[in-house]
């Protein structure tokens, strides 16, 4: 499959699991249809907020050949492969490439404090994963401790043609959009989609400054997919009053640790998967948390009607 534009949601998939903690493929046919139908122009699975980190490789091959199976080619699917060992990041690539894949998700290896240990190991991923494969690019300094300058990240681009797209979750970051676009105008280095990350937190000022959608698993995807076609259409008064409406329940499912588990608990209550759990360790949700979320899906709905 070709991965096509880079346009509007990447919907990041979550991995939904039964009550005793093991992979529910019986609800990823329900979920894929959820993210489809409420808009997501791609999927992205076996991120962080995938659980990834908490599947065996045999669990996560089975689990990339369901979400490819459900999705039937209705939209491109991208799968996190990034690893620390490059035998396990190129025969999960390999894999899913195989299986009709568009492409794959890759972050530098944690704790790299210079660029040129980020280039060399790229180097070594792309060389191990194949020249050949589309890969996002994951810029979450949060995330893994490696920082990339923007004059860095637009030499990585030039010198990596594989490289299809960018995920932008520096913070603050805006300044790294600015600065490649600029680039591009003035010719030296060559256009890169860029996706806003970080929950979209930030999306209506990233589009502004030359983001070209989301990568996000927001609970109501349908939001980002509007907010970005509104701002597409030139109306971005009304994409972002859209935005504000659904900011609340977005900066809550923001939260460190417990952003998950509040995504899957809401995801679970609009159908989209049979069961909220998260495969352990994960934070397991409160009474009143849960009380905290139902108000705010109130909220939402009040301003619906």
């Amino acid at each position: 499959m070709q991965h096509g534009s880079f346009r509007g949601l990447f919907a990041i998939a979550v991995t939904p699991f039964d009550r005793h903690g093991e992979i529910d493929f019986a609800s990823i046919s329900g979920l894929c249809d959820f993210y489809i139908g409420h808009g997501a122009t791609a999927i992205i699975a076996l991120g962080i907020m995938g659980e990834a980190h908490r599947l065996t490789a045999e669990e996560a091959a089975q689990l990339s050949t369901a979400f490819l199976k459900a999705a039937d080619g209705r939209v491109p699917l991208y799968f996190g492969v990034s690893n620390a060992a490059l035998r396990n990041s190129a025969v999960l690539a390999r894999h899913v490439m195989s299986q009709g894949a568009a492409g794959v998700l890759l972050a530098p290896l944690a704790n790299q404090r210079q660029e040129r240990q980020v280039r060399s190991y790229l180097a070594a991923a792309i060389h191990a994963i194949g020249d050949d494969v589309p890969i996002i690019l994951q810029d979450y300094p949060q995330e893994t401790s490696t920082w990339l300058s923007a004059a860095g990240i637009g030499e990585l681009i030039d010198a990596f043609p594989s490289l299809c797209a960018l995920k932008h979750e520096d913070c603050p970051g805006l300044a790294k959009i600015s600065f490649l676009r600029s680039q591009e105008r003035s010719v030296r280095v060559r256009t890169l989609p860029i996706l806003s990350g970080n929950g979209a937190l930030y999306l209506p000022q990233e589009l502004a400054r030359g983001a070209n959608g989301a990568m996000t698993g927001f609970s109501y995807p349908e939001t980002i997919a509007r907010v970005c076609e509104l701002f597409d259409a030139g109306e971005r008064a009304a994409s972002e009053d859209l935005f504000d409406r659904f900011l609340p329940l977005l900066r809550h499912e923001q939260q460190p640790q417990m952003g998950l588990a509040i995504r899957k608990y809401v995801l679970e209550r609009r159908g989209a998967i049979a069961c909220r759990r998260l495969r352990e360790p994960g934070y397991e949700l409160s009474a009143i948390d849960c009380v905290e979320i139902d108000a705010l899906i109130a909220r939402l709905e009040r301003g619906q009607r």
